[in-house]
């Protein structure tokens, strides 16, 4: 028999904003039914294992873990969407320590609020693009938009999971790969983390800062990556936005960082009574974040 794993979120209370065709005030606090139906494209769990969603509870997503600011409020997301999937994420209990992928702690222990319950591997890999890369594959393959998957290489080579998924095997040479034929390649979700370490491998902040576009930083919303592509550079995902009356915005932030180590919601060092939000009208010319400066150009989008 087919499984299908059916998560329901019980009502609460959020804010919402005010929609164009009625007079509902942006600050009106309504109860919402969120209904999340976790279909693995294959419907056969040993094909799409998903250990990180094993421990999954109600109380423990973003949503739910991370309340919106006095006068703040998330705008309603569209199901399915990227900001939807991203706001849905499971967090450890509590506020545990960030562990590295061989088990160890991380070194720097005060710069996170929450981590997010999902693996890191068990090698030095998925460190700080390759966190972000990692976060929107796991929305397309789950969301049954696998064919979206694909990422460049510092090379320059852009590296789809389609052909992947088909039995081919990338091999890079002087900025292209050649694609040769491989048995073990297909669409289950354990190919698929092994084409996420292949990734992992070849692309790095240079090659996602020149696969993604600029944009403005007004316009920031969930799934926009601060990035600065370099060696070395840093990464950082933008896992939630909430508004104000006013048209403020303020943001949560997301990294990983070397040695790979779990993705974790980063405190603002700069300001302790809004932390773990980022105020976007307190930002000057750059954004301090616990381990890494960034230019508030730097935003970025996937396109």
């Amino acid at each position: 028999m087919m499984n299908k794993l059916l998560i329901i979120f019980i009502p609460f209370a959020v804010a919402c904003a005010q929609d164009e065709t009625s007079n509902t005030l942006a600050n009106e606090a309504i109860v919402e039914q969120v209904i999340i139906e976790v279909t693995p494209r294959s419907l056969d769990s040993a094909k799409y294992d998903l250990p990180w969603l094993d421990t999954f509870s109600i109380e423990n997503t973003l949503v739910n873990r991370v309340a919106a600011p006095d006068g703040y409020f998330r705008k309603r997301d569209i199901e399915g969407s990227f900001a939807h999937w991203l706001r849905r994420l499971p967090l450890k209990l509590g506020n545990p320590d960030v562990q590295l992928y061989n088990g160890n702690l991380k070194g720097y222990q005060n710069g996170h609020a929450f981590v997010i319950n999902m693996d890191v591997g068990t090698r030095d890999l998925q460190q700080c693009a390759d966190a972000t890369m990692r976060l929107r594959a796991e929305y397309l393959y789950g969301n049954n938009k696998e064919d979206s998957i694909h990422f460049n290489y510092t090379n320059g080579a852009n590296v789809q999971f389609s052909k992947w998924k088909s039995g081919l095997y990338p091999i890079p040479k002087s900025g292209r790969v050649n694609w040769v034929a491989s048995s073990k390649n297909n669409g289950s979700y354990a190919s698929f983390k092994k084409y996420m370490i292949q990734i992992f491998n070849y692309a790095g902040t240079l090659s996602l800062s020149r696969e993604l576009e600029s944009v403005p930083i007004e316009s920031i919303q969930p799934g926009d990556i601060f990035c600065y592509g370099g060696s070395p550079g840093h990464a950082v995902m933008v896992m939630d936005v909430v508004e104000n009356e006013a048209g403020n915005k303020r943001f949560l932030l997301a990294q990983s960082y070397m040695p790979a180590q779990e993705i974790h919601i980063l405190k603002n060092p700069r300001n302790q009574e809004i932390s773990p939000w980022y105020d976007l009208s307190e930002i000057g010319k750059e954004i301090d974040t616990p381990e890494w400066f960034f230019s508030r150009t730097e935003l970025m989008r996937w396109n």
